[in-house]
């Protein structure tokens, strides 16, 4: 008697599944994902949405090169029934950072050059979709570039949100480094406390080199302390990434090599950033912060926003949130955006 089984085939992958299951199937809906030219070489912009007609909300990760695209499945979703969302993976980070020879990309990093690139991909984006204005949306590094676009452009955006904003880096990381040594010696932890106070002093103001050294050892304990999510130390950021239908093996790969360049290149500048000159925005401004970040410190966006004075403004604290608050209270962040947010792109 003939065999007539047949091989079963091999189960979906769950990054297929999730592919298959976030496909646009709208006639109006928006899936895009490719290399654009910008600023004299080819970086990588992904963009969703149900309705071309939604207003066009752009999202600038952290880091600096610490791209959001391997995550954004998870928390996104919702947000592309009100707009139509845009990732970019900026110079030197995730796929970008694969599409481009590294040892010439490396010597073009800058704040300026990022500010440059940013202010080429709202360009871009509004021709190709369309748009007078936009959303814009930065979080942590991302917010960076979002204070500096909003200072200089303000009529291209509807409004700013700053997620975990920066505001004042020698102070914010002076205070991190305080907090996570209290937290240490509160828990009892002598390996951590040793190592910390060998850190002494952090910052270092007058050696930024001795300063980029420790970075990595004085966030080794403010992740252990802080874990980037309120009350969860282990953080499922790599589980999550490990099933993301937007990035491969490779593209992690990226995204980590662009993370070690991007901070290297960076920090220099970045590491003496404040914001606290800034009094006035001409759009509308929100902040959305973690009662609990120490990466961003909470204790300095409060006097901050008290003397800023915008068309409107808005501080929302995410109670139950450190640093990652888009993906440690995702609803609470969609709920601020339709009815916060929203109704502004509506305004003529």
């Amino acid at each position: 008697m003939a065999d007539t089984a047949t091989a079963e085939e091999a189960p979906p992958t769950p990054q297929a599944v999730m592919r298959e299951a976030r496909r646009s199937v709208l006639p109006d809906g928006i899936e895009k994902a490719e290399a654009v030219r910008i600023g004299g070489i080819d970086q990588w912009i992904s963009v969703r949405g149900r309705h071309r007609d939604n207003p066009l909300l752009l999202f600038l990760h952290g880091g600096p090169g610490f791209t959001s695209l391997p995550s954004a499945y998870f928390y996104q979703g919702e947000w592309e029934e009100f707009f139509t969302v845009a990732h970019w993976d900026q110079r030197g980070a995730g796929k970008t950072y694969a599409l481009n020879p590294p040892d010439k990309v490396r010597p073009t990093l800058s704040i300026e050059r990022m500010v440059a690139d940013a202010e080429e991909v709202v360009t871009h984006l509004r021709k190709t979709y369309g748009k007078k204005r936009i959303v814009l949306v930065g979080h942590s590094w991302g917010t960076v570039l979002g204070v500096k676009l909003a200072q200089r452009h303000p009529e291209w955006f509807d409004a700013y949100v700053g997620i975990s904003q920066v505001v004042d880096l020698p102070r914010n990381e002076a205070l991190g480094y305080e907090a996570t040594l209290q937290a240490a010696r509160a828990d009892g932890n002598a390996k951590a406390v040793a190592e910390l106070e060998a850190l002494a002093p952090y910052p270092d103001p007058k050696d930024p080199a001795r300063q980029l050294v420790n970075l990595p050892k004085e966030r080794r304990w403010l992740t252990r302390y802080e874990s980037y999510n309120w009350r969860d130390r282990s953080w499922h950021g790599a589980e999550v990434w490990r099933f993301s239908p937007d990035v491969s093996d490779k593209d992690m790969e990226a995204r980590d090599a662009g993370l070690d360049l991007s901070f290297v290149a960076l920090w220099g500048g970045l590491s003496q950033l404040d914001f606290t000159p800034v009094k006035r925005f001409a759009c509308p401004v929100f902040f959305f912060h973690g009662r609990h970040d120490l990466t961003t410190s909470a204790r300095l966006i409060d006097p901050w926003y008290a003397a800023l004075e915008a068309p409107s403004k808005k501080l929302v604290w995410f109670e139950d949130s450190a640093h990652m608050v888009h993906e440690e209270e995702p609803g609470k962040v969609l709920l601020r955006l339709v009815q916060d947010v929203l109704p502004l792109t509506r305004v003529k």
